[in-house]
């Protein structure tokens, strides 16, 4: 009998730890799970998530906080739009001094903070031309050790302790789209 609660007990724990490891997705519409703010218009249609400005910035974020997680997404960016994904944001706000953010922006004017930096923490180790077709972002945030790739090139590799946990956000600012789809993450 303990033989079979022991086994039993192995397949439940195995289990557990099976889907605790599995991915999940993290803006859903009408999920009640992520904020909007700021003057872009997002939408939600046909698995993607639109975002589209004339002027001035906005953005969503998750309400909950994450820690050590693995992002995935696609991103298809106008050729004027500055987007990105910002991880570990202290607050309900974009920036890129109480978040890290991970840039969408080939035709930034200061180029170590184009597509791929870690905005004024790590310039891209490659530059990967992005804009009017879908990549996609793979984000590591392990301990302090945040890395990303946009279409499996290793772009981004910073080691800081700075931003420990913190919300998930969405950007688009100036002028321009940029849709997204696919964003999934997989706590670690």
């Amino acid at each position: 009998m303990k033989f079979l609660e022991n086994t039993i007990l192995i397949i439940l724990m195995s289990t557990l730890t099976f889907s605790c490891k599995q991915s999940k997705p993290l803006f859903e519409p009408n999920s009640g799970s992520w904020l909007q703010k700021g003057d872009a218009k997002w939408e939600f249609a046909n698995d993607e998530i639109y975002a589209s400005l004339l002027e001035g910035s906005g953005f969503i974020m998750t309400k909950d906080v994450y820690k050590d997680f693995e992002l995935e997404l696609e991103f298809y960016p106008s050729e004027t739009i500055n987007s990105g994904v910002f991880v570990r944001c202290k607050d309900y706000e974009l920036s890129y001094t109480d978040c890290y953010e991970i840039n969408i922006w080939d035709e930034h004017p200061d180029q170590p903070n184009r597509t791929g930096a870690i905005v004024s923490r790590a310039n891209p180790a490659k530059y990967v031309r992005t804009i009017n077709k879908w990549n996609t972002y793979r984000i590591v945030c392990e301990k302090d050790h945040i890395q990303a790739w946009i279409n499996d090139i290793l772009v981004a590799d910073l080691r800081n302790d700075e931003l420990k946990e913190g919300y998930i956000g969405l950007q688009a600012d100036q002028i321009g789209s940029v849709k997204f789809r696919n964003v999934r993450i997989k706590v670690l």
